[in-house]
C-alpha cells in the first residue's frame, strides 16, 4: 500500500508541476530568452545537433543511414537504437542541467524529443518501456534516476506499459565516463538482473546518453536472457565517434 501511496503521489505531484509550467511564462533553457509555455525555444531547438544519416542498430553515422559494416559484422545484443540528437554542444548541457543539477522539467523535454525521433522510424514500437537501472548509491546520493524520469514521460506519451518493478542494477560500476572506451565493456559485465519473466516481448530500454553503447549492451543481453524478443534503445542523445582529426 505503501508503494502506491508513493506512485499515486509522484503522479499528483508531476501533474501539479506540469500544470504549473504550462500556465506560467518560461525562459529558453539555453539562451535564457522568452520560450512562451515551452523549456526550450523554437529558435534553439532548430540549432540542435542531429546525426543525419545513422546506422540503425547503433546509431553511428552510416553512409545512407544503412546498417554499419561493423553491426553487420558483430551484432550486438539490441537490435536497434533511436537517438533524438547528438550528445554535443548544447545538447550536452541540458542533459547534464537534467542529470546533474535537478532539472527535473528537462524530463519531458527528453521524452518528447525521444517519442518525435521515434515517430519517424516506420517499423512498430515497443509496447513495454523499461528504464536503464542505476545503481541504489548512487541514485541515493543523486535523489532519482534520470532515466526513469524519461521513461515514465515516454511511455505515458507513446502509449506504452512501464516495466518499473523486476529489473535491477546488481552492483555499483565505476562511472563508464571516467573510463577509457575500450575498458567499458569489462566495467559494467553482469551489472543487471531480471527476476521477472519477459517472453515474446518487445522492449524499448530508455536512457539519457549511450557512449560506446557498453551499458546497452549488457543491458539487452540479460533483457534477452529473461525471454524478451527484440530490444530497442530509445536514448536522448548519441555520442558521435572521435573526430579523427
Amino acid at each position: 500500500m505503501s508503494n502506491f501511496l508513493a506512485v499515486a503521489f509522484d503522479s499528483v505531484r508531476r501533474s501539479a508541476l506540469d500544470a504549473a509550467r504550462l500556465a506560467l511564462p518560461q525562459r529558453c533553457e539555453l539562451c535564457a530568452g522568452h520560450s512562451g509555455t515551452d523549456l526550450v525555444c523554437r529558435a534553439c531547438m532548430c540549432g540542435l545537433p542531429r546525426i543525419e544519416a545513422a546506422c540503425p542498430v547503433c546509431a553511428l553515422p552510416a553512409p545512407d543511414g544503412a546498417t554499419c559494416g561493423r553491426c553487420l559484422a558483430h551484432p550486438p545484443p539490441f537490435d536497434a537504437t533511436t537517438s533524438a540528437y547528438a550528445y554535443e554542444f548544447p545538447v550536452d548541457r541540458l542533459v547534464q542541467a537534467f542529470k546533474y543539477q535537478g532539472r527535473l522539467a528537462l524530463a519531458g523535454w527528453c521524452a518528447e524529443a525521444i517519442v518525435a525521433a521515434r515517430m519517424r522510424v516506420s517499423a512498430p514500437a515497443p509496447a513495454h518501456v523499461v528504464a536503464m537501472p542505476l545503481a541504489a548509491t548512487r541514485q541515493r546520493e543523486r535523489g532519482f534516476n534520470q532515466a526513469m524520469e524519461i521513461a515514465r514521460a515516454v511511455a505515458t506519451r507513446m502509449g506504452a506499459t512501464l516495466i518499473d518493478a523486476g529489473v535491477r542494477r546488481t552492483r555499483a560500476t565505476a562511472p563508464q565516463a571516467a573510463l577509457p572506451w575500450e575498458e567499458r565493456t569489462t566495467n559494467i559485465r553482469d551489472a543487471f538482473a531480471c527476476s521477472i519473466d519477459l517472453a515474446g516481448m518487445n522492449i524499448a530500454v530508455v536512457d539519457d546518453v549511450m557512449t560506446t553503447g557498453a551499458t546497452l549492451a549488457e543491458f539487452a543481453r540479460t533483457l534477452k536472457a529473461a525471454g524478451a524478443a527484440r530490444v530497442e534503445n530509445w536514448v536522448v542523445a548519441r555520442t558521435p565517434p572521435p573526430n579523427p582529426r
